[in-house]
């Protein structure tokens, strides 16, 4: 069997968080160039996986809650089942939660992973930009998460194909009443009530894209139920961002 599959088939049982997502569409094969895939070892030995996203040539942007052990990370790739040759394939060199990540109630769930090699620039592989400091989004604004999440709530097997869903940037007050940890200085809440299309548990660490910039990382969803998704919120985390690049 060839490395790449070798790789692909240890880390990416589906169902372990590796299908697509909810109501969402495939994408033109390596339109989101800057898509990452992080698959990792949990604590218990399990294997397991998250979306993530380039954002300069050595450091992935990823959630806080996706750390684990034997860290790696793909890009360039579209069908995890397929044998792409835009595929890159890059163990972490060390990973950057934030310090002050807070798993019971999802706060600062944000996590730079520096690469162990340079990632080579092609069609298939390149870098989100990041928003200015100035910028944001407002209730009403359509943006995009892409992902290998899962298809629908019971979903246990699904395709390996790059999926992506249109999310509406919703009013704070609305996801304060859904999500009672949910603070607007620090995150995005982002979905459609009016349509079956929302992000998964499997597309954790995934870009929340809004004119052509990384606004969010995604943190957590109701797995329960189709709703919105929380996004770390990446203009309040800039400062960190930059000072950690810098740093390694």
């Amino acid at each position: 069997m060839p490395p790449v599959l070798i790789l692909l088939t240890f880390f990416l049982p589906l169902g372990d968080g590796a299908e697509e997502i909810i109501g969402g569409h495939e994408v033109k094969p390596h339109s989101r160039p800057y898509m990452a895939l992080v698959t990792f070892l949990k604590v218990n030995g399990n294997k397991s996986s998250c979306g993530g996203f380039l954002v300069q040539d050595y450091f992935v942007l990823t959630a806080a809650h996706c750390l684990g052990s034997s860290m790696i990370v793909i890009l360039g790739a579209h069908n995890l089942h397929a044998q792409e040759e835009t595929q890159q394939i890059i163990p972490v060199v060390k990973a950057i939660p934030h310090p002050d990540y807070n798993p019971l109630d999802h706060s600062n769930d944000i996590m730079l992973l520096k690469l162990e090699s340079k990632a080579k620039r092609t069609k298939a592989v390149r870098p989100l930009k990041l928003p200015e400091p100035s910028d944001q989004v407002n209730p009403g604004d359509v943006c995009g998460v892409a992902g290998w999440g899962k298809t629908s709530i019971n979903a246990t097997k699904g395709s390996a194909l790059l999926e992506e869903a249109e999310l509406i940037i919703q009013e704070d007050k609305e996801c304060k009443k859904r999500f009672h940890h949910y603070t607007k200085t620090t995150e995005i809440c982002a979905g459609d009530p009016n349509k079956i299309e929302a992000p998964s548990k499997g597309d954790s660490g995934g870009p929340l894209v809004c004119d052509n910039k990384a606004y969010g990382v995604l943190s957590y969803v109701k797995s329960k139920k189709i709703s919105s998704g929380i996004f770390t919120k990446v203009v309040y985390f800039l400062p960190w961002i930059s000072s950690n690049m810098k740093l390694l």
